[in-house]
């Protein structure tokens, strides 16, 4: 099986011909994707021009030593929230000086989380010259189908994201 499905390809061409066109880069703070979002831009031939970084950010140590995100933010943490997953995105966006931060953080599954989060729930979104960030649920208790899914949907997000900031 290959590791990127045709619309991630296809999402990842547009995403890099729009960043690449304005001068714009773009970091990556994923989780539960474990790096497939990163894989996807990464994929396209000249993202050194666009791609400021990223980081598989599983662990409460891995936010805070790598992102720079707040421990005390996680303190209670009972699943990702969007404020948890901003912050984070933030963070990693000002350490690498990127125009833009993705990022996402869920449940693959699975099985449901300590939190009680079902498995298939996902926080994305993306701060830069906008920001939005939103809680998905797929349904889906498969991990890696999962993981498939976040990536779509993290690199859809993200494409009507710049759509929305080049108008």
């Amino acid at each position: 099986m290959p590791f990127l499905n045709d619309e991630q390809k296809a999402l990842a061409q547009e995403i890099a011909a729009m960043l690449t066109a304005r001068g714009e880069s773009v970091a990556v703070a994923e989780s539960t994707t474990g790096g497939l979002v990163s894989a996807a831009l990464l994929w396209v031939p000249g993202a050194s021009r666009y791609y400021a970084g990223g980081g598989v950010l599983y662990t409460l140590h891995s936010r805070v030593a790598l992102a720079g995100a707040p421990a005390d933010l996680f303190q209670d943490y009972q699943g990702t929230t969007p404020e948890m997953l901003e912050a984070v995105a933030a963070s990693l966006q000002a350490k690498l000086g990127a125009t833009w931060c993705v990022a996402e953080s869920g449940l693959a599954g699975p099985t449901p989380g300590r939190s009680g989060a079902p498995a298939g729930r996902c926080t994305l979104g993306a701060v830069g010259p906008i920001r939005r960030f939103e809680v998905i649920d797929t349904g889906i208790a498969d991990r890696e189908a999962n993981m498939v899914e976040f990536t779509s949907r993290a690199l859809r997000l993200f494409r009507d994201m710049l759509r929305e900031a080049g108008r």
